[in-house]
């Protein structure tokens, strides 16, 4: 008879096999009417699984991350019954759950509206009314792939066509709705009372842009209305923060259809740019990095050498010149950096080498995936590439994960996310390098105190790495910087050091580093971050000045021009318009400063002084502006907080 160990390690003994809800209501009514699934032996598992044998059992509330993610799951089935009943013509696909939500795909012969939405959503408000009780069935292969063809269910008996041999096939069945899954599911429908669907997106099936296109809907579930409140402010918030939407009011940059997923940058975007690249520079530099540049199209042979060619080719940009030979247009910088390390003898004395390089890549991204700065074709990465020895590699490590953390900090990102991603299923390299190299990393951040979230099998085909997940102003997530370490490409392009004893063939280890990751994506998260406000430090007009009148145009001039003598970015605004109009102008433009001078700032020698934030400062000198700005200059960290 089973002997049921629950995680404060209390046991619990039966006289005969039970379920998880028996489990739950042996402890209490409450927990029962509660419960949503169970984890048992360390498997996710419904509410009604039976449990024959001693066993651990965990049970699943909404109250827990792994409870939420059940109810969205079923959340996401709920929506495809009421699809089906209100749409019998659809067909469903696929529907898991994602961050905060979950989507279901439909091939349908029309577009789903906003009204369809209101439509499916009333319709799943009556299911769960209705309480369907949700029941898994275990099915033999062939029967459910006739099953699901007979209701003209094509894609479900395609999914059964992938599934391996031997892999249990298991059904879900809620009223007359019947759905391929693995579950665990929620008991009934009625334990699904609060949700939202909140937009209809084109996507193509299993993500082949080959392949047809069909009709994602995305929604959210939550365990009460207020926290689903708070979640549709959050994305009120997202949506008023779009860089996309900012951008028209900033001019920073444009897309066209000529480069597709290439930015134009307009001169203030350019100006943004410029200041992330002299920022890094300057910290690399105080670091210890050299900076190098290397081609941007470089031979296929050295694509082969490195592994691209045979694992990320279908992301490549390829040309074929007249002699046949095929060229690759970088997507990594890694390969000529190690070109670059490569060219003359080292020894154990010129490592550690810090080799940084701002270097444009290029990656073919499917255009429906494109999406402003977050996801482009062409970008550029502040790269770096650390060699080393094996003894000073978990030190270089140390060093890059604190310099991530302290540049973050300058932007106003303190809450960061670590995450571990070990070897994955297709690699290169043997396990004791990959032991060695994913042993560095853990040993660096516990001698850091740092925690870290594992992610097993999500590394680099070439070695683990960590990301760097940042939290902005609204509560999201922003996965940015990485650092990868890396035995492998030394060995497949032969590299070595003249180490301590003479020898000429030792090989040094390479660390793969980006703190921002993609520029422009970062200037993206910046954007909605700062909700276009930059601090004063990083804004592309730190100051305009404004007259009143012609009779002002000089003095206005000269205060631009004695600001720019001093390393300020001002502006001079001398337009013959209303001077209301010109300030909501500036103020709409997101500028930090603006400066208003009329006949008595003239006479005055001063200015008269709003900030980004509408605050009047008065009418001040020009040495209390350059005093004001210094202190404003060496302000890092501003984050726009959201309203409470």
């Amino acid at each position: 008879m089973p002997i049921i160990t629950l995680p404060d390690n209390s046991q619990r003994h039966f006289d005969s096999p039970v379920s998880v809800l028996d489990v739950a209501l042996d402890i209490g009514p409450g927990l029962a009417k509660a419960t949503i699934a169970g984890v048992v032996d360390g498997r996710e598992v419904d509410a009604a699984h039976v449990i024959d044998t001693d066993a651990t059992l965990s049970i699943l509330t909404a109250r827990t991350d792994e409870g939420l993610s059940v109810i969205r799951h079923s959340t996401a089935h709920l929506m495809a019954m009421a699809v089906k009943q209100l749409f019998p013509s659809a067909q469903v696909t696929i529907g898991p759950v994602i961050e905060d939500g979950f989507y279901y795909d439909f091939a349908f012969e029309r577009p789903f509206t906003p009204e369809d939405l209101e439509v499916i959503e009333e319709r799943m408000a009556e299911l769960v009314k209705q309480d369907h009780v949700i029941t898994r069935e275990e099915w033999d292969r062939s029967e459910a792939a006739v099953f699901f063809q007979s209701i003209g269910e094509a894609y479900k008996a395609e999914i059964i066509d992938s599934i391996p041999e031997g892999q249990t096939i298991s059904l879900y069945r809620q009223g007359e709705f019947v759905d391929l899954c693995r579950g665990p599911h929620v008991p009934s429908t009625g334990k699904l009372p609060v949700f939202k669907l909140t937009k209809v997106a084109g996507a193509y099936w299993r993500g082949d842009h080959n392949n047809e296109m069909l009709q994602r809907i995305y929604g959210t579930a939550w365990p009460n209305k207020k926290e689903l409140k708070a979640y549709i402010n959050r994305l009120e918030e997202a949506e008023k923060r779009d860089h996309r939407k900012l951008n028209k009011k900033l001019n920073l940059y444009h897309f066209s259809d000529e480069a597709p997923g290439s930015v134009f940058w307009h001169p203030k975007g350019w100006t943004l740019f410029l200041q992330l690249l002299d920022y890094m520079r300057k910290r690399q530099e105080d670091a210890g990095y050299i900076e190098v540049n290397t081609p941007d199209v470089m031979d296929r042979s050295l694509w082969e050498t490195s592994g691209h060619w045979f694992n990320y080719r279908e992301n490549m940009f390829l040309t074929q010149t007249e002699d046949e030979r095929i060229f690759a247009l970088k997507p990594m910088n890694c390969p000529g950096s190690v070109s670059m390390f490569s060219q003359g003898l080292k020894s154990y004395r010129d490592l550690p080498l810090r080799m940084a390089e701002f270097g444009k890549v290029h990656r073919y991204e499917p255009s429906g995936s494109l999406h402003g700065l977050m996801r482009v074709r062409h970008f550029t990465q502040d790269d770096a590439h650390i060699y080393c020895t094996e003894e000073q590699m978990e030190q270089e490590c140390i060093d890059v994960v604190a310099l991530v953390l302290d540049i973050y900090k300058d932007f106003g990102f303190d809450d960061v996310i670590i995450k571990l991603s070990t070897r994955p299923e297709k690699r290169i390299g043997s396990d004791e390098v990959w032991d060695k190299l994913e042993g560095a990393l853990v040993n660096a951040l516990k001698v850091m105190g740092l925690d870290y979230v594992l992610y097993p099998g999500e590394g680099a085909f070439y070695g683990p790495k960590l990301e760097f997940v940042l939290r902005d102003a609204i509560g999201r997530d922003w996965q940015c910087g990485t650092l990868q370490v890396d035995m492998n490409l030394p060995e497949r392009f032969d590299i070595s050091y003249v180490d301590e004893t003479g020898a000429r063939d030792k090989r040094p280890v390479m660390l793969h580093r980006a703190l921002f990751g993609s520029i422009e994506r970062f200037i993206g998260i910046l954007i909605e971050n700062y909700e276009g406000a930059f601090p004063f430090w990083l804004a592309p007009e730190q100051a305009v000045v404004i007259n009143i009148t012609d009779a002002q145009a000089n003095y206005a001039q000269e205060v631009a021009k004695t600001l720019k003598n001093n390393g300020f970015r001002a502006i001079c605004d001398l337009r013959n318009e209303k001077i209301g109009f010109k300030i909501r102008g500036h103020a709409m433009q997101r500028v930090p400063y603006i400066l208003v001078v009329g006949d008595k700032e003239k006479e005055a020698r001063t200015v008269a002084v709003r900030t980004q934030d509408g605050e009047d400062l008065g009418s001040i000198s020009l040495d209390q502006v350059l005093t004001l700005f210094k202190e404003s200059k060496e302000q890092r960290g501003r984050i726009v907080k959201q309203a409470e």
